[in-house]
């Protein structure tokens, strides 16, 4: 049992970002600025992107990508139900409609076979997700884009290290959206970043993220000969601040170090739990390589005696925190009464969602953390187990005899 509660996916914060922090609130310059375009390049660069653009959410980039594309009310947007809410509220918000294709059993990421069966006359654009670090097969997604005329929006809040065949994850479609929430495998606490091939779209980006203003006040600044800035289209107010791009820039420089560490884990986890009753995550494929953000494995009260909720229970019981990455879209009420779906429409999505459950999986983890992680899931899974087989009766023993393992006890009844 541990002494203290391992929090699931705390950042590894060092003494580089902190004095970049302080750095920044020595500067005076609290806002969009110097920091937040060295943050813009750094990231650009290591995603081999020609333009990028710092917003304060993956939500953010989402929403202004479909904005950019000139989504009409009406104009479909297929995507997956295997993801966080924001992918579909983004739709929503920018006034298409959203339609959900089934993912793979095995990966969970959206199946290219569904999308097909789910392409109208008023599909506009294809939104992939990497779900947990995996790539799409972006091969059949593009085609059936150029096939049927289609724009592509990546959803790559979990895909920072995620490459397909030889590509990075983003790369693929007319923008990719990238987020480094505080679990992120770069965290700047709240923030996102779109990156393109095409600068008019992230120029556009730009604008509507503060405002629709023609230029930002750092901007501004630097050339003090223009004063005034005009407004080009209503915005919204979607920019980053340099105190988030501080943390972010030294995040970026440790990824490859922090990958290799996440990748360990992912290691011990898959070795040491594969002999229980769950489903751990498929295997990584060749010519991709995988994130490892999420380590979700899959519990069922069928295979393991117990429940996913339930494991979750006595996992915090045990100090270790789990958490579900996701129950399907259609599970939830608000989208069940808008759009009439159902769960089982989604089956493959509705069986992954009610099973899911992500372990802990950070750089900041120590071994001995990783080790409490794995004893707990096992002293659970195998408790439960042993509740399940023939009680073991000794020698000797007759009705009355209690007999104690794990976290269970039976009284035999001596039948």
């Amino acid at each position: 049992m541990r002494d203290d509660l391992l929090v699931f996916g705390t950042p590894k914060i060092e003494q580089e970002e902190i004095d970049e922090v302080v750095d920044t609130l020595r500067s005076g310059w609290l806002g969009t600025g110097p920091k937040v375009g060295r943050f813009e390049s750094a990231f650009a660069a290591y995603k081999e992107a020609p333009y990028a653009a710092a917003l304060n959410s993956c939500s953010a980039g989402l929403h202004l990508s479909l904005l950019v594309l000139d989504l009409k009310p009406g104009d479909e947007v297929i995507t997956t139900p295997m993801t966080f809410c924001a992918t579909v509220n983004a739709i929503i918000h920018a006034g298409g409609t959203p339609v959900l294709a089934d993912v793979d059993p095995v990966t969970g990421n959206i199946d290219p076979r569904h999308i097909r069966h789910c392409i109208t006359e008023r599909t506009k654009v294809l939104l992939p997700v990497h779900y947990a670090g995996r790539a799409c097969e972006m091969d059949p997604i593009c085609a059936l884009a150029a096939e049927h005329g289609l724009r592509i929006v990546e959803d790559c809040a979990h895909a920072i290290e995620t490459e397909y065949r030889g590509r990075k994850a983003g790369t693929f479609g007319d923008i990719g959206a990238f987020s480094f929430y505080v679990t992120k495998n770069v965290a700047t606490g709240e923030g996102g970043m779109v990156i393109s091939s095409d600068q008019k779209l992230i120029a556009r980006i730009r604008e509507l993220a503060l405002h629709g203003m023609s230029r930002d006040a750092w901007k501004r600044f630097e050339d003090s000969d223009k004063i005034h800035y005009t407004i080009t289209e209503p915005g919204f107010k979607y920019n980053m601040m340099d105190l988030q791009a501080a943390i972010g820039i030294h995040q970026l420089a440790r990824v490859e170090k922090n990958w290799l560490r996440r990748a360990q884990i992912w290691a011990a986890y898959s070795r040491e739990l594969a002999d229980l009753p769950i489903t751990l995550p498929a295997p990584v494929v060749s010519d991709t390589r995988h994130a490892y953000h999420l380590f979700t494995i899959q519990v069922g009260e069928a295979e393991a005696g117990i429940d996913r909720d339930e494991f979750i229970r006595r996992m915090k019981k045990r100090l270790v925190s789990a958490s579900v990455h996701y129950r399907s879209i259609p599970e939830f009420e608000y989208y069940q009464h808008r759009f009439g779906w159902r769960p089982q429409q989604w089956r493959n999505a509705m069986n992954i969602g009610r099973r899911t459950v992500s372990l802990p999986l950070s750089p900041r983890m120590s071994d001995a953390d990783v080790e409490s992680v794995i004893e707990a899931t096992r002293e659970i899974l195998l408790g439960v187990r042993a509740a399940r087989l023939p009680l073991p009766i000794a020698a000797g023993s007759g009705a009355g005899a209690r007999i104690e393992q794990g976290d269970y006890a039976w009284v035999h009844d001596g039948d």
